[in-house]
């Protein structure tokens, strides 16, 4: 049989099968010999062996170039697996929910390549942070081995270790919290307790620091109850406390303060010191971050971050605002509905 009568018997069929040709029609053309004679009985089988190929053809056609954005989704897919976070997939290929399902991997692959990021920055200063104590305990302990120390310097080598030891123990308690906290979604262990008591004690667990710089202290807590975790709040404002008497100059003013303003039990506490600006602000509650670079100032950039993630837990919310030069104050929004007051 000939292309051309293939062509014309794949039309007909076509058309037969659309309903646009009735039989009479097609008897028609066979008579005046515009189609091929053949078996009656083959020509229904030969039509809808045609149509199923004109089903495939479209379907190879349109089918295909609809599949195309799944095929770059499925694609990027696997690159992520591999580790690879920086694919991205332009949503203008796609239309309907294949756009929204591309929309979903680039967000997917933006917050896994900001995770990943996290990690390695966490790592590296992890790794740095335990490496100084350590290496410093190290140093002057070798040093101690020598002969010809003054007792002076012995006593101020052993201090040295002494205290970096601690830094080093602190730290690890730290990061053990931190990770426990974070793990955890509730708060557990609740009790009802007078707030504004806690925090003074909290403030007296610091006496001896504050009084080495002799800071004048402004206290104005109101008389608050308050149900939460009353060991993981006791963190919250040691944290604070610490760092706002760190940061305080020689003979300076230290401010605490808690009052109740609406729905909030508001908590306050405010330094006089050398402030920060506005980058430090900003990432103040990150871990291992600290706004001081050269780490001429104790700490090891993990209070702030318990802090915030105590607070988070109890469905609060911490704010800082400071500029150099000007001192840090910190506030505290804890929800009265949370105390059932």
């Amino acid at each position: 049989m000939s292309l051309s009568w293939l062509l014309v018997t794949f039309i007909v069929a076509v058309l037969i099968n659309a309903g646009l040709m009735t039989s009479s029609s097609y008897m028609l053309l066979r008579r005046f010999g515009a189609l091929p004679r053949m078996d009656a009985a083959l020509w229904p089988m030969l039509m809808v062996a045609l149509c199923i190929l004109f089903a495939l053809v479209l379907t190879l056609g349109f089918g295909g170039q609809k599949l195309r954005p799944i095929h770059k989704v499925n694609d990027a897919m696997k690159r992520v697996s591999q580790g690879d976070f920086s694919i991205r997939l332009d949503e203008r290929e796609g239309d309907g929910e294949i756009r929204e399902l591309m929309a979903s991997y680039n967000h997917m692959a933006e917050e896994l390549s900001s995770i990943e990021m996290f990690r390695t920055d966490f790592i590296n200063n992890f790794s740095h942070e335990f490496k100084t104590p350590i290496v410093s305990i190290r140093g002057f302990a070798r040093q101690l081995e020598r002969d010809d120390l003054t007792d002076e310097q012995r006593r101020e080598y052993t201090r040295i270790i002494a205290t970096e030891s601690e830094r080093l123990a602190n730290m690890s308690a730290n990061v053990l919290l931190l990770t426990k906290l974070e793990n955890q979604q509730i708060v557990t262990d609740k009790t009802r307790y007078r707030l504004d008591e806690q925090i003074r004690g909290c403030i007296l667990l610091l006496e001896k620091q504050w009084e080495e710089k002799e800071l004048e202290l402004k206290l104005d807590l109101d008389e608050l109850e308050y149900e939460g975790n009353e060991e993981m709040m006791s963190h919250v404002w040691v944290n604070l406390l610490s760092n706002a008497v760190k940061f305080s100059p020689e003979g300076g003013v230290l401010e605490a303060g808690c009052m109740r303003v609406q729905d909030f039990i508001v908590v306050r506490i405010a330094d006089h010191g050398s402030g920060m600006d506005a980058e430090t602000q900003a990432r103040i509650f990150e871990k291992f971050y600290q706004g001081d670079s050269a780490h001429a100032t104790e700490g090891n950039g993990l209070g702030l971050s318990l802090v915030k993630r105590i607070v988070d837990l109890h469905g609060g919310k911490i704010a800082v605002t400071s500029a150099p030069g000007q001192g840090a104050t910190f506030e505290v929004y804890l929800p009265v509905a949370v105390s059932g007051a």
